[in-house]
């Protein structure tokens, strides 16, 4: 039976010199045998300790026993004796009150406190979490005090199942420094983050394992200067019973019954928070159910994320319990594998495990420990239809002890351990398609999402969390300013920055493309353009992020990392990129081409591209599908055998956009009008030459010449680009040339030639057969149009080209005479709307070879068509005459019958005026009437004027008078006019020669 005497009782040392200590001792201890024990404790003289209880110093003497009567703890303050021949000495912290007051103004209220409490559950190893709030109003009779009937209503309880260390029992009254300092491997056990509760609560409650611990800043409840009490399960088991109101909100919750307190253990952990009714010293933060649901939804910002880095939780809850008892889910997320990769995450935990202890223990590795894995978050809510699931891939890394000299250094001054998470977000619940969220904006973490801001921003495409020195309100990371240059927690940070984050992001890019490239997880939505979302942007990218950026790259790029369009994942030094318009035809002419030919084109967005030329250096540029670059392909691969029309010319578009004409050279991409494609070359010989229509020299006037010419319906501009390259000035860079008259001339000869080779006065124009394929009747036409515009002045270039149609054109026509340009001009119209030939001049002109035109086509109106087609008259027809050997000429003149004869004169007649030469023809012309009466068949027969006398038109010979000379009869009016034109004597009757009778005498030759 336990007497006064036998009796064990907990006393506890509070904060002094050797720290907050608990022990169980003796009743029948004095207070000497508590010195004694602190000193074996602690190595601290018990001549130099002095115990306060209250507001006196205990005597040694005194038993401990008879320091309490009731209560089995007893706390006590243990002091330092001080200098030696003085009193008390020593600096003292100031009230509880105010230092939480202090923790209170600077730590953040809001969801930030939830995220601590999750922090520790992490820490303690546990993997679910649950947040209740309670409105259920327990009893208040049987109570510690009276005072604790105010903390028996509405309450925020916070479970997790991992249980209370003694370490744990002894940091959470540790409220000065965080547990963490001596082990790293804890983020913020109870540290000044687990304070802020007191942002709800006046009075934290907890229950682990086996104890009931409250803790009262206020040190009101428990007696003076106590700042809670604690009680065992079994040891206090008749306090617990006896005040079975305190303890009641204990009971029927989390699986905690009064099974459990017999049993004397609970197997977790739940925190109690009354929430503060009335204001008190420590706050004027009042709670009730509205702000508790506000703490949830500040929460609910991050809670899709909340999971992402923690290697323990992967359960959170936040349900209500109504005062009637009904609870009801807020929401819940958590975290969890693919079925087909449940382990990789747990063995990835583990490595990353051992890394941190192989730091922690000074083991050296100049390597950075990199493990990766996926995790899908499932968020649940009570107002959503169904769960929202997001994905990731998240990779973490330990630094080696050996990296970095001045990261060892300042983590063994801070505690700290170079430990770096980075997560991209493969898919989420809210977007529309196609991979991850494209606004998707990276933040910073410790561990757990740093409040929302603009600090905890990163302007990265990837979370990143860290064991990172905050501030001291725990709102966001520490950087080196002005006001702290050389903050060893700063330091860290840039150090950890520079060190291990562009490291671990690089392994998280490598990863995804591998496990793109191997299918190794098919259940992953990863995808190239999710992975090209995953690389930063430098306009992007904060301040105090930028450091990460270029090594990031360097070791980027030192891998296969680009995506090229034939499906490779290809080295910086192998790509050639491509920033073409890809909805253009041209463009995916152009990179299918490339392809073929083996280049690895790579088209990346434009925040990737902007890394490459971060990381690459001027002397090396990188390579870019450029018209310069693609025509270097042509020239050295040159396999345009499969290569359709049309691609060739989406080639030659763009090889011609630099306006680089002299790089054209050697390049089988200049196409023809006959469907061909021939090389570009610089040759200047006509039958190199290659021609360019326009709309002066229509390609249409210029049958038979297709492979003379570049094919008609090229695109405008591409068009243009040749008609620019053929007119480069000094040496012709290609041998393209535009149309001048001069080259119209040419190649319309070239035609002629091709169709009516020889020199025939006339030949056969067949402009509907198809087997000959001759010219169009249009196209004749349209020849005359140009010739009218271009070849006003002189026409020359196109003597002796059959342009002359001896018709009239009309369509439909088989077969047309065409007459060849010639000068002199054998050609005469005899146009009945327009002057006309005497009546048999027609045959007269045929009969000497000339052509009698009866109507000059329409289209044919050129100022200078008078010199290849003669009016009707006389001089014409002398000028035909002139041509014809004098001879011939007499002979064809001599032959035509009296009528023509006749008709050729008075048609000679009409001449007002003639040459020399025209002179002498005429009189070589046997047309004119000789006088010879002697005629014994009477018919008058024709001679010419040479040689002979004309008598005068007044004069009249007697009958029967033979003549010793030829003597033209002059009574018509056409010899008259020529005699005179002529100057031929005339001679009276009585002066012509006569022979005696039957003798004559011919003076010259006599014609009939």
């Amino acid at each position: 039976m336990e007497t006064k005497d036998n009796r064990w009782l907990r006393v506890t040392v509070l904060p002094g010199c050797v720290g907050c200590r608990t022990m169980a001792v003796p009743a029948i201890w004095t207070v000497r045998d508590v010195k004694r024990r602190i000193a074996a404790e602690t190595g601290f003289p018990a001549s130099e300790q002095r115990l306060w209880l209250g507001g006196r110093q205990l005597p040694d003497w005194i038993r401990i026993g008879d320091l309490t009567s009731q209560n089995c703890h007893l706390f006590v303050n243990l002091q330092s004796k001080g200098l030696k021949g003085g009193g008390r000495f020593g600096q003292t912290t100031p009230p509880l009150v105010d230092f939480l007051k202090d923790i209170l103004r600077r730590y953040p209220e809001g969801g930030q406190i939830l995220k601590e409490l999750i922090q520790n559950a992490e820490d303690a190893g546990a993997t679910e979490v649950k947040f209740l709030y309670d409105e259920t109003q327990y009893g208040t009779e049987t109570l510690w005090s009276k005072d604790m009937a105010q903390y028996q209503g509405p309450a925020l309880y916070v479970y997790n199942n991992a249980v209370f260390t003694p370490e744990d029992w002894h940091g959470i009254q540790e409220i000065a420094r965080s547990w963490k300092k001596d082990d790293p491997l804890k983020v913020g056990r109870f540290g000044i983050g687990f304070n802020s509760v007191y942002h709800i609560t006046d009075v934290p409650c907890i229950f682990s394992g086996d104890q009931i611990g409250m803790l009262d800043p206020h040190q009101t409840l428990f007696g003076p200067h106590e700042s809670g009490q604690c009680w065992n399960l079994k040891e206090d088991s008749r306090e617990i019973s006896e005040l079975s109101d305190q303890f009641a909100p204990f009971i029927g919750i989390f699986g905690s019954t009064k099974e459990t307190f017999i049993n004397g253990s609970f197997p977790g952990t739940f925190f109690r928070f009354p929430l503060r009714l009335q204001p008190s010293q420590l706050s004027s933060n009042l709670y009730n159910k509205q702000k508790v649901l506000e703490l949830f939804e500040s929460f609910r910002a991050d809670a899709d994320t909340v999971l992402l880095f923690l290697k323990s939780v992967q359960d959170i809850s936040l349900r209500v319990r109504e005062a009637d008892g009904t609870e009801k889910l807020v929401f819940r997320v958590t975290a969890s594998e693919s079925a087909a990769l449940t382990q990789e995450r747990p063995d990835s935990i583990k490595i990353l495990g051992a890394a941190i202890s192989n730091y922690c223990e000074k083991i050296p590795s100049n390597s950075i420990t990199c493990v990766t894995y996926p995790i899908n978050i499932v968020l649940e809510d009570e107002s959503a239809r169904g769960a929202q699931k997001t994905s990731w891939l998240v990779c973490n890394s330990v630094g080696g002890r050996g990296i970095s000299s001045r990261l060892d250094a300042l983590a063994d001054e801070l505690k700290f351990v170079p430990v770096i998470g980075i997560a991209m977000l493969l898919s989420s619940g809210d977007e529309q398609e196609g991979g991850a969220a494209s606004e998707f904006s990276g933040k910073a973490f410790c561990f757990l999402p740093l409040p929302p801001g603009e600090e905890s921003k990163t302007g990265l495409p990837a979370h990143i969390s860290g064991f990172f020195g905050l501030t001291d309100n725990r709102r966001s990371i520490k950087w080196r300013e002005l006001d702290q240059w050389r903050d060893p927690a700063a330091l860290w940070n840039e150090f950890l920055v520079l060190n291990v984050v562009p490291r671990a992001y690089a392994t998280l890019i490598l990863d995804s493309i591998e496990r793109l490239q191997a299918g190794r997880s098919p259940d992953l939505p990863l995808s190239v353009d999710v992975i090209y979302k995953l690389w930063p942007d430098v306009k992007r990218a904060t301040v105090h992020w930028q450091p990460v950026l270029e090594p990031l790259f360097h070791e980027l790029f030192q891998h296969a990392v680009l995506y090229s369009l034939s499906g490779h994942w290809v080295p910086l030094e192998q790509a050639c990129f491509s920033e073409l318009d890809e909805s253009m035809e041209c463009t995916r002419s152009v990179l299918s081409y490339l392809q073929s030919s083996g280049k690895q084109v790579v088209r990346v967005p434009a925040h990737v591209a902007a890394a490459v030329q971060l990381a690459v250096s001027s002397v090396r540029p990188v390579r870019k599908v450029t018209p310069a670059w693609t025509r270097q392909v042509l020239r050295k691969a040159a396999h345009l055998g499969s290569t359709s029309a049309a691609e060739k010319l989406h080639l030659l578009e763009f090889v011609l956009s630099d306006q680089a004409y002299g790089e054209l050279l050697g390049l089988e991409l200049l196409p023809l009008q006959n469907g061909s494609f021939i090389p570009f070359s610089s040759s200047v010989s006509d039958q190199d030459v290659i021609y360019i229509s326009s709309e002066n020299y229509p390609r249409s006037l210029f049958p038979g010449l297709e492979g003379k010419f570049i094919l008609d319906n090229l695109k405008p501009h591409l068009l243009a680009a040749l008609k620019e390259a053929a007119q480069t000035r000094g040496r012709p860079c290609t041998q393209l040339q535009l149309l001048n008259p001069e080259r119209f001339a040419r190649l319309i000869k070239e035609v002629v030639n091709t169709f009516w080779p020889g020199r025939e006065l006339i030949v056969q124009w067949y402009p509907c057969d198809e087997d000959k394929k001759h010219p169009s009747i249009s196209w004749l036409k349209m020849v005359w149009k140009n010739l009218y515009i271009h070849f006003s002045e002189d026409l020359t270039l196109f003597d002796e080209m059959p342009l002359i149609p001896r018709t009239a054109l009309e369509e439909g026509q088989t077969c047309v005479e065409l007459i060849r340009l010639r000068i002199p001009s054998l050609v005469i119209l005899d146009d009945e709307s327009e002057a006309q030939l005497p009546e048999f001049l027609a045959d007269v002109v045929q009969k000497l070879g000339g052509i009698v035109l009866k109507q000059l086509d329409a289209s044919i109106q050129h100022p200078l068509i008078k010199k290849y087609i003669h009016l009707p008259s006389p001089s014409a027809v002398l000028q035909m005459m002139e041509k014809m050997p004098l001879q011939k000429l007499c002979n064809q003149v001599a032959s035509l019958l009296p009528t023509h004869k006749d008709a050729l004169r008075k048609f000679l007649a009409n001449l007002t005026d003639s040459s020399e030469k025209e002179k002498r023809v005429i009189q070589e012309l046997t047309i004119f009437k000789r006088i010879n009466y002697s005629s014994s068949q009477g018919i008058s027969s024709y001679t010419k004027l040479k040689g002979c006398r004309v008598l005068h038109h007044t004069s009249r010979l007697p009958a029967g008078l033979r003549l010793s000379i030829s003597v033209v009869d002059s009574s018509d009016e056409a010899t008259i006019r020529l005699a005179n034109l002529l100057k031929v004597e005339k001679v009276e009757a009585g002066l012509i020669p006569t022979l005696p009778q039957g003798r004559a005498v011919c003076l010259g030759p006599l014609h009939t």
